[in-house]
């Protein structure tokens, strides 16, 4: 099964729901006021922070951030090669 990772802000229990009928499993952890929590995948969940400083490094090519090229397949090729220079610089 797929997985949908989310911080505690989204932990609601129609926001669960809503993932679980998409047919997703919902790695998302409960606040710590919860009567009863539930059990979620913590090593998945480690990995979103992964995704999140991936996404901030990104936004440090400015024609991503700003939107510079109109054109989709520009603009994908584009975060391409940001995907390469990003490899490139954190390779060690």
């Amino acid at each position: 099964m797929r997985a949908l990772a989310a911080d505690r802000a989204y932990e609601g229990d129609e926001t669960r729901q809503l993932v679980l009928e998409l047919g997703l499993e919902p790695v998302i952890p409960p606040k710590r006021h919860r009567l009863n929590p539930w059990e979620y995948d913590r090593e998945c969940y480690k990995k979103r922070n992964q995704i999140e400083r991936l996404f901030r490094r990104l936004k440090s090519f400015r024609r991503i951030f700003s939107r510079f090229e109109k054109l989709d397949v520009m603009f994908a090729a584009f975060i391409q090669f940001a995907f390469i220079a990003d490899s490139l610089i954190y390779i060690n």
